[in-house]
């Protein structure tokens, strides 16, 4: 087994960058307060450019807090969610049923993030889900999956109705539980998270006040979702997004 300081200058150099970008978005999740204990994951899929690393995936340690986490203690695993690699530290293979089904169908995912926010879990309760009707949730309209609850995640049984609950989508809501949330990589799946997150804040905030709300329309919600990417201006806004929160982060450390 290697030693947790030999890591870095042992692995290929993408990977060592997943690492460390897949630890500081593990820390942004803690510094946020969306932690629940030991439990859920964010997973990132290793690229080709890494040898052999063909379906397999960079993931927390099961046990550990999510600030006790360190690009050198973060698991190899595969879709299965067992190590690939010997760790210290033991794997989660049921906990991993979602992001192994999701990264084994969805090529163009690359990282998956999972939580279960007070805020969130609330419109998870809702029937109608989320109503993209204030300025977070319009952004990923047309882009949010439902899926009936049946129960902790832990059958295999239950991957391919997850994975045909989240469809072409990269929102997985999954009702009387929690969210998923999948991107091309580590800063679009977190600003994404962030979105998602803030959308059910104010959803909730909105559903305690009297009177009726202001629906948005269709074509401006897809006119909100259609440019909040990159804002219309083909600028990085997930990346720098990302970096600016990892240094705020650190700043308050």
């Amino acid at each position: 087994m290697l030693e947790e300081s030999s890591v870095s200058t042992l692995v290929n150099a993408d990977e060592w960058r997943l690492r460390r970008e897949l630890t500081d978005f593990y820390h942004l999740v803690d510094h946020f307060g969306w932690t629940e204990l030991i439990f859920n994951h964010i997973s990132v899929r290793l690229p080709d450019t890494v040898p052999g690393a063909q379906h397999q995936y960079l993931v927390n340690p099961f046990g550990l807090n999510y600030c006790e986490i360190t690009p050198e203690n973060l698991l190899k695993v595969g879709v299965d969610g067992r190590l690939v690699e010997p760790s210290a530290y033991p794997a989660n293979p049921a906990g991993f049923a979602l992001h192994g089904a999701i990264h084994e169908h969805r090529p163009d995912v690359h990282c998956v993030a999972h939580t279960h926010t007070d805020a969130v879990s609330a419109v998870a309760m809702k029937r109608s889900g989320f109503d993209h009707n204030n300025f977070y949730g319009a952004q990923f309209n047309g882009r949010v999956g439902y899926h009936d609850f049946e129960g902790i995640t832990l059958y295999p049984e239950e991957r391919a109705r997850m994975l045909a609950s989240l469809g072409d989508k990269h929102v997985l809501l999954l009702r009387n539980h929690g969210v998923a949330v999948c991107e091309r990589d580590i800063p679009t799946t977190f600003l994404l998270l962030w979105t998602v997150q803030r959308a059910a804040e104010i959803q909730c905030k909105s559903g305690q006040l009297g009177g009726g709300d202001m629906v948005l329309s269709e074509a401006i919600r897809e006119r909100c979702r259609s440019v909040a990417t990159d804002l219309g201006s083909n600028m990085a806004v997930a990346r720098m997004a990302f970096d600016a929160a990892v240094r705020r982060m650190r700043s308050d450390a």
